[in-house]
């Protein structure tokens, strides 16, 4: 993969994407940290979009309808705190104090 600074990619932009095209990504950074990534049109439709939230929650309710629409189902159970509150308040300490 080829690096460039971003004032670089500026003054090279035409050499950087005829390297995109072909096939090696050219990533962009600024003070040192990778910001952005040129890559082919090519391998841009190979990438899977990712789909959102609600779109992968629907896919479940429509995957699990039956589950969904069962008059029985009360939902999944809720597995019991492990801590009393003592030990609660110990942890959260321990974890963010």
């Amino acid at each position: 993969m080829c690096k460039a600074t971003i004032y670089e990619a500026r003054n090279n932009f035409s050499a950087l994407v005829k390297r995109a095209e072909g096939g090696e990504p050219v990533e962009l950074t600024r003070h040192e940290k990778p910001v952005a990534v040129i890559i082919s049109y090519e391998e841009y439709k190979r990438q899977k979009p990712k789909k959102s939230f609600i779109e992968r929650m629907a896919e479940l309710r429509k995957k699990y309808a039956d589950v969904f629409e069962d008059p029985t189902f009360e939902g999944l159970p809720v597995p019991e705190d492990g801590y009393d509150d003592e030990k609660y308040l110990k942890k959260l300490d321990e974890m963010w104090g």
